[in-house]
């Protein structure tokens, strides 16, 4: 059976290799909580520069994803337990990193009633208790359309809410499992709805058959339901069960594409090869806030 011979990298596709005194204090400080990080778990391109600059995006409600989706290394099955201790241990280790800005994102937990949302929600709290000052953004799943879960999320004021699309309409289906397009924007404009100080956020990933055109499409839904910031990058393979790179795109096209986005109105744009939903997201929030404080 032949198998398909994969693209080959492009010169810009580099990965900066820093394991230095940070980078493996955060990991044995990961161990030692019982924590896991999607920096390891998606296998981030980013986690050596990012772990070595002292921040990193919890990843809770385990290490087992209930969707298998194309694009992700995330482990996949029927997750055993949910560890109710888990947000004072996230908070415990955003302490001793002294973090300013936090970012928590989680596996889909479609086996629980809310999909996850009070443990979100306790983390912002158990965060908020422990470090006042620190700003925090959770990376949700949809919740598979529960939005008395949403209302459990933000109703804990997140600094930031981060729902990715990941795709264009067209690839929506055949990327992600479960999720849906028109889902993901609903969620979106309902957390808008419900706390419309919050700035919201999405990201895309590029290189899966997506067309130009398309990509500026989903620029346009995103606005339209008020999403405040987008972060774009490039799909990379993780392993050879996942879906192929059909195209690498070029830093001069991503920042045609962050350039199109600000024109759109997004008040920040994080565009790049290597770039990741959390990728400078301490940044992020800065923009989001300027940009909403200047049109109220």
């Amino acid at each position: 059976m032949k198998t398909r011979e994969q693209k080959q990298k492009p010169d810009w596709i580099r990965i900066k290799l820093t394991t230095g005194e940070n980078y493996s204090e955060i990991k044995d400080m990961m161990r030692s909580k019982t924590l896991h990080t999607v920096c390891e778990e998606a296998r981030c391109p980013n986690i050596y520069e990012c772990w070595a600059n002292r921040t990193a995006t919890f990843m809770i409600l385990g290490d087992i994803c209930t969707r298998a989706c194309r694009f992700c290394a995330v482990n996949t099955g029927m997750p055993t337990e949910l560890d109710l201790q888990e947000p004072e241990r996230v908070a415990e280790a955003a302490e001793r990193m002294g973090l300013r800005h936090c970012v928590v994102t989680s596996v889909a937990r479609d086996d629980l009633k809310d999909g996850g949302a009070s443990i979100f929600a306790e983390t912002i709290r158990a965060i908020r208790r422990r470090l006042p000052l620190c700003s925090v953004e959770v990376l949700i799943p949809d919740f598979m359309g529960n939005w008395d879960a949403l209302k459990l999320v933000m109703d804990a004021k997140p600094d930031i809410l981060n729902h990715n699309v990941e795709t264009v309409e067209r690839l929506s289906d055949r990327v992600r499992a479960k999720a849906k397009y028109e889902r993901t924007l609903e969620l979106l404009k309902r957390a808008k709805e419900m706390q419309p100080n919050i700035p919201t956020k999405s990201s895309i990933m590029l290189g899966v058959g997506e067309e130009w055109d398309e990509i500026l499409q989903t620029m346009d839904d995103l606005r339209a339901v008020d999403c405040n910031i987008m972060t774009i990058g490039q799909y990379l393979q993780p392993t050879k069960k996942h879906l192929y790179v059909e195209k690498y795109y070029t830093p001069e096209q991503f920042a045609e594409l962050k350039n199109e986005g600000l024109k759109r109105g997004f008040s920040h744009v994080e565009s790049g090869p290597l770039v990741r939903s959390s990728y400078h997201a301490h940044e992020q929030v800065q923009s989001a806030h300027k940009s909403m404080t200047a049109q109220a």
